[in-house]
């Protein structure tokens, strides 16, 4: 009989609690919905949405509005639009027992700035994905320009990487190898500014320190990268010193094991 009571008693405790709960969430369903407390942690020229702006985004879509209750909030959609703003990489949305909501968002971080052929301009960003710039922000970064067939919502570079077929026709993963290497090292990251993309596959390097072109030629591997970057380094620490930034005219990495230099003329 004993054990009967406790079950009893402990059946209607846990209905009490649920009674109670059910009334708490209609009560605060009913109350206005506060605003989103939105983070975007900030990176300098990187910060392509702030907070405003994205708030405005949730106004415009109808997602946010004045007199809205906590019941007409639809996290799932609002997550769903958020993460298909080409900018952002990564986004949470959750709403607190208070009423209270977040918006977490990580954007992306571009390490180039794309020109293509068919007139189109781009970012690519750390990971090897292309995403679209916008009219009121810009981002200090790598620029690529030339024989560019790569369009904005073409395959990523990691995916052109692991696909044999693709890697004689795609730049992306070319440009992606180098713009990652300079963005990395402190002192490519400050000397060049600009690569163009030739007809013939060669990629030429645009320092901003001198009047030279850098003929790099192909980023096919890492490997390749890093050797070629290894040569200029060298070059750099070694034989500017001496010769001096406007002696030559042209500095050539295609080789194997050695830098081709040529001066310039004496009538330039």
């Amino acid at each position: 009989m004993k054990k009967w009571i406790k079950i009893s008693l402990w059946t209607l405790f846990i209905i009490g609690l649920l009674v109670l709960a059910f009334f708490i969430k209609e009560t605060l369903d009913k109350k206005p919905l506060p605003k989103p407390n939105i983070t975007i942690p900030s990176d300098g020229d990187n910060t392509f949405i702030t907070n405003d702006e994205l708030q405005k985004k949730l106004e415009r879509k109808g997602f946010y509005f004045d007199t809205q209750k906590r019941s007409e909030l639809e996290i799932e959609e609002i997550e769903n639009y958020i993460s298909s703003i080409s900018q952002v990489k990564t986004v949470d949305v959750f709403q607190k027992m208070n009423g209270e909501w977040n918006i977490n968002v990580e954007l992306r971080k571009p390490i180039a700035r794309i020109y293509n052929t068919a007139k189109e301009n781009f970012y690519l960003d750390e990971d090897g994905y292309t995403f679209l710039t916008t009219p009121t922000h810009t981002s200090r970064t790598l620029i690529f320009t030339g024989e560019i067939d790569d369009r904005q919502n073409s395959i990523s570079a990691p995916e052109i990487i692991n696909n044999d077929s693709l890697i004689s026709i795609r730049k992306l993963d070319d440009i992606y190898r180098i713009s990652r290497y300079v963005c990395n090292d402190p002192l490519f990251h400050s000397l060049i500014g600009q690569i163009h993309l030739q007809k013939n596959g060669d990629f030429i390097l645009v320092p901003l320190v001198g009047d030279q072109q850098i003929i790099f030629g192909t980023a096919h591997s890492e490997e390749e990268v890093q050797g070629k970057f290894k040569k200029l380094r060298i070059f750099y620490n070694e034989a500017m010193p001496f010769e001096g930034w406007d002696t030559y005219s042209e500095i050539n990495l295609k080789f194997e094991d050695q830098i081709v230099c040529k001066k310039k003329d004496e009538n330039e």
